[in-house]
């Protein structure tokens, strides 16, 4: 298998997967503290290759999980439209920042998303959610640099098979 096919099924394969972590369940304490697996992990695939990601991949993952999660349908389309977008445009700054740097820039791009879930939410007339509702960039911002690693480490290997 050549390493575009092979890089192809690993971004799939980590995208469906980024699917499976975002429907675990998790007991009701614990529930704000998960990061947002699907906006990560194609954060990652935005940055190392754009070419093969972008804002209509974004747009057709977020319609999907706004099905399986059962969420205001294009919701997180808009969501991950707007997180593509941004890493889009500032891409040849971020995959050359410092991994500290690059953290920095995930909390923020994450933060970016809760206020986006806030207007698209407030436009539906929904109220303002818990103060926990903050909480979930900040273990986004501290998964990514291991997330980022790991498929690095992946990539990596498969382009030594080659």
């Amino acid at each position: 298998m050549n390493r575009w096919r092979a890089q192809g099924w690993l971004m799939l394969a980590s995208l469906v997967l980024a699917f499976l972590l975002q429907l675990m369940p998790l007991p009701l304490p614990v529930l704000p503290l998960k990061p947002w697996w699907i906006g990560l992990v194609l954060m990652y695939w935005t940055i190392e290759v754009p070419e093969r990601s972008g804002l209509g991949l974004a747009f057709a993952f977020g319609l999907a999980a706004d099905v399986v999660t059962g969420e205001l349908l294009g919701e997180q389309a808009l969501r991950l439209v707007v997180l593509a977008f941004i890493v889009l445009r500032f891409r040849a700054r971020l995959r050359f920042f410092p991994m500290w740097q690059q953290t920095l820039a995930v909390f923020a791009l994450l933060l970016n998303d809760r206020v986006v879930t806030l207007m698209v939410r407030g436009f539906a007339g929904e109220p303002l959610p818990p103060a926990a509702f903050w909480v979930a960039p900040v273990t986004g911002m501290i998964a990514w640099p291991f997330l980022f690693l790991l498929f690095d480490d992946v990539r990596t290997r498969l382009r030594a098979k080659d």
